[in-house]
C-alpha cells in the first residue's frame, strides 16, 4: 500500500501530481506540463502571428487619438516585452493599465516608469484606499493563508473595468499560467481569459463579494472596486482577453535579456531563488508570498523557475534538484517592513506561519511539527552554498540588491 504522502512526480520536470493547478501524469511519467511544452517546438509561429494579426484586425482605431486595446502592466521584465511585440511587431497603440499592490519596490517603480517612457504610452493607475487594502489583507492573511488575494484581484479585475467604461474591448495578456506551468490547454485552444478561471485558480474560489459575505470585518466600501464586471456589461462592449503566449514563443528567460538590453530593465538580486529577473517591482512576492505557496503546497517559485528551465532544456534535472532544495530553505526577508506597514506584531507573525505549517502538515499526515520559524528555514546562513547555487547565465551586470532600510514605496513617478 502507498503511503499517503505519496505524490507522482513528473520524471521530465519536478512538478507532481498535486500542484494546485492540476497536472497529469501519462503512464510515461510525463506531465502535462512537459508534454504541451513540446508544443512550441512544433508550432509554425509565423503562421500563428499571421492568425493574430486576424484577430486584431477589428479592434484596430480609424483615428491615432483612439486606443486599440489595454494592456496591463507592472514594473516586471513580461510588461516590457508585451510592449514590445504590441507597439513594434503589431503596431498598435495600447492603454496601459496598472494596480498599485502597495508594495513596491524603488526598481519597480523605477521601471515602471521607464516603460512608460520608452514605449510612449499613456497609463493609469489604480490607487485603492490604503486602509481597504490592509483590511482586505488581515482577512485573506487569516482566513485564506494568503497575502496577494488583493493583487491578484486587482490586477485582473481593474482592466476589464477600463475596458468597459472606456468602451476598449480588447485587453492583452501575457502568457497563461495553466498553459505554461500544468499544460491545462493546449496552445492551439487559444483560450481567453475568463471569469472562471479567476475566480477558482487566481482568487482561491473567492470573489469579492463572497470575502464580503463570509467575513464580517470586510464592508462594501473595502470590496467594491475588486468587482469583476458583470456578463451582461462585458457581452455589451464584447470584451475579449487574449494571451501573447498562444501566438509567440513564450521564454521568460530569453525575453528579459532582450528587454535588459534593449530597453533597460533592471532586475533584482533574489534571495529565494537563482532566477534574477522577474518579480523585482515587489518586496513581498519572492519573500512571504513565496514562503506561503511554499507551506500550502509544498514548492515555491523556485520551482517554477527550475521547472521552466529544464523545459528549455538550459538545466539539468538533478542539478535543478540541488538548486531547489537549497533555496526553499532560505528564509524570506522583509517580514519587518511588512509588519510594520500593515501593523501587526513579528512575533506574531511568526506564529502564525508555524501554526499554518502544522495544521498543513497535519491535513496531509506529516508529523514533523516545528516550534520555531527558523526551523522552516535551514539554509539562511550557509553563504558558500549560496554561491554555489547561483547560475551565472541567470544574472546580469543590471542586478539590484534590497537592503533591510528601505520601505515600500507607496506611490512613485521615477527614480534614477
Amino acid at each position: 500500500m502507498l503511503n499517503k504522502s505519496y505524490k507522482k512526480t513528473c520524471k521530465v520536470c519536478l512538478y507532481d501530481e498535486s500542484h494546485p493547478l492540476g497536472i497529469i501524469i501519462n503512464e510515461q511519467g510525463i506531465c502535462s506540463g512537459c508534454l504541451i511544452h513540446k508544443e512550441k517546438d512544433i508550432i509554425d509561429w509565423e503562421e500563428r502571428f499571421n492568425s493574430l494579426e486576424k484577430n486584431i484586425k477589428e479592434y484596430r482605431s480609424n483615428s491615432s487619438t483612439n486606443y486599440d486595446c489595454i494592456v496591463p502592466v507592472s514594473g516586471s521584465g513580461q510588461s516590457f516585452y508585451i510592449l514590445h511585440l504590441l507597439k513594434e511587431k503589431l503596431k498598435l497603440n495600447p492603454l496601459l493599465v496598472s494596480y498599485n499592490h502597495y508594495f513596491n519596490t524603488k526598481i519597480g517603480i523605477r521601471n515602471l516608469s521607464n516603460l512608460r517612457t520608452v514605449f510612449d504610452s499613456d497609463i493609469l493607475i489604480q490607487n485603492i484606499n490604503i486602509q481597504s487594502v490592509k483590511k482586505i489583507i488581515k482577512t485573506t492573511f487569516r482566513e485564506l493563508n494568503s497575502i496577494y488575494w488583493h493583487v491578484i484581484a486587482g490586477q485582473t479585475a481593474f482592466p476589464v473595468q477600463i475596458a468597459i467604461t472606456n468602451k476598449i474591448p480588447l485587453i492583452i495578456w501575457g502568457a497563461h499560467q495553466g498553459i505554461e506551468q500544468v499544460g491545462m490547454f493546449s496552445h492551439f485552444d487559444e483560450v481567453e481569459m475568463t471569469r472562471r478561471y479567476r475566480k477558482e485558480h487566481d482568487l482561491m474560489g473567492y470573489e469579492a463579494d463572497d470575502l464580503l459575505s463570509k467575513f464580517d470585518i470586510l464592508k462594501e466600501e473595502d470590496i467594491w472596486r475588486y468587482r469583476y464586471p458583470d456578463e451582461l456589461d462585458i457581452s455589451n462592449i464584447g470584451v475579449k482577453g487574449i494571451y501573447l503566449g498562444n501566438y509567440f514563443r513564450w521564454d521568460p528567460k530569453i525575453q528579459h535579456e532582450f528587454v535588459i538590453k534593449n530597453y533597460n530593465y533592471k532586475t533584482l538580486n533574489h534571495e529565494r531563488t537563482f532566477y534574477s529577473y522577474d518579480h523585482v517591482d515587489c518586496f513581498n512576492y519572492m519573500n512571504l508570498h513565496d514562503i506561503l505557496k511554499f507551506i500550502k503546497h509544498g514548492f515555491s517559485k523556485v520551482t517554477d523557475h527550475a521547472c521552466r528551465e529544464i523545459r528549455h532544456g538550459r538545466l539539468k534535472r538533478k542539478e535543478a534538484e540541488k538548486i531547489v532544495s537549497y533555496y526553499q530553505g532560505v528564509k524570506p526577508k522583509y517580514l519587518n517592513l511588512f509588519c510594520n506597514w500593515l501593523g501587526i506584531n513579528e512575533v506574531a507573525l511568526n506564529q502564525l506561519l508555524i501554526n499554518i505549517y502544522n495544521d498543513i502538515n497535519y491535513k496531509k499526515n506529516i508529523k514533523n511539527r516545528v516550534r520555531n520559524i527558523d526551523d522552516i528555514f535551514k539554509n539562511d546562513k550557509n553563504s558558500e552554498k549560496k554561491e554555489k547555487y547561483k547560475k551565472d547565465n541567470f544574472i546580469n551586470s543590471s542586478e539590484i540588491v534590497l537592503n533591510e532600510n528601505d520601505e515600500y514605496i507607496l506611490f512613485g513617478k521615477e527614480y534614477p
